[in-house]
């Protein structure tokens, strides 16, 4: 039987809020280990200047050869951009301080929108056979996040279970329609996650029904929950797939990926 996710061409994910601290690397990392644990090749673009999402997967920044900033503005082959990382499956384009110049470089060009969609979508890029490339958006609304809308099928949004959490959330869906209306005519909303959930918290339950009343099915229903050991992973260098397998996060992010997988089938039918 044909697998309904597999085509000739990965589903490009960008992973954005333009809050920090919400658990977007977080998700984009443990949420990419969870999809090539399950046997889907993914890729990880790392499009934030503070690199997080390198370091979390092993890349260290003395190891960065090659970066995004390269795969935006110079002539380097795949080959020479993406890096392997511990877990079977699951690949990494790197970023570096540098990509803070993007914004400046991304002005002075003519294909300011599309350079990350043209780098992503290159007939070179096939024959790496991804599943799913996700996007580690930087936490703002700048161009390197609207290249990554321009690049995407879709946007998956954390939403952090905190006050203020839908704040801010309405520029996002702004941007997205912006950009839906411009130069991506396709994008859609792959869904929200909530991030950093107590559910002993009257809060996070608050926040939760707020979510779930405002934005309906977007909503995924699996929570992440607030976990020490999602919190500790990265200073270790790993998914918490592989720093604690056992532990609720792991579970937690093996749920979305589930979800997010049951998801993509339904759309594809």
């Amino acid at each position: 039987m044909s697998d309904p996710l597999r085509s000739s061409s990965p589903k490009i994910i960008a992973v954005a809020n333009q809050k920090g601290g919400v658990g977007k690397t977080t998700t984009t990392i443990n949420l990419g280990a969870a999809l090539a644990e399950q046997g889907h090749r993914i890729l990880v673009v790392d499009l934030d200047p503070q690199g997080n999402a390198s370091t979390g997967l092993g890349i260290g920044a003395e190891d960065r050869g090659f970066t995004t900033y390269d795969l935006l503005f110079e002539d380097v082959t795949l080959e020479m951009l993406i890096r392997p990382t511990g877990l079977e499956n699951l690949s990494i384009i790197p970023a570096t301080v540098d990509l803070s110049s993007a914004d400046l470089d991304l002005i002075a060009s003519e294909k300011r929108l599309f350079l990350l969609r043209d780098s992503l979508r290159q007939t070179a890029m096939e024959s790496f056979a991804w599943d799913f490339i996700l996007v580690d958006c930087p936490p703002s609304l700048n161009l390197l996040t609207v290249n990554a809308m321009v690049a995407a099928d879709s946007v998956l949004v954390p939403l952090q279970s905190e006050f203020f959490a839908l704040e801010g959330l309405s520029q996002l869906m702004i941007t997205v329609r912006e950009v839906r209306q411009s130069a991506n005519p396709t994008l859609r909303i792959e869904g929200v996650v909530l991030t950093m959930h107590d559910a002993r918290n009257n809060l996070s339950q608050q926040v939760e029904a707020d979510a779930r009343e405002n934005l309906g099915e977007l909503v995924f229903r699996t929570v992440i929950p607030r976990n020490v050991r999602v919190s500790e992973a990265p200073s270790f260098a790993l998914p918490v797939l592989q720093y604690d397998t056992q532990s609720k996060g792991a579970a937690a992010y093996r749920a979305l990926a589930k979800e997010f997988l049951s998801n993509n089938v339904r759309a594809a039918a």
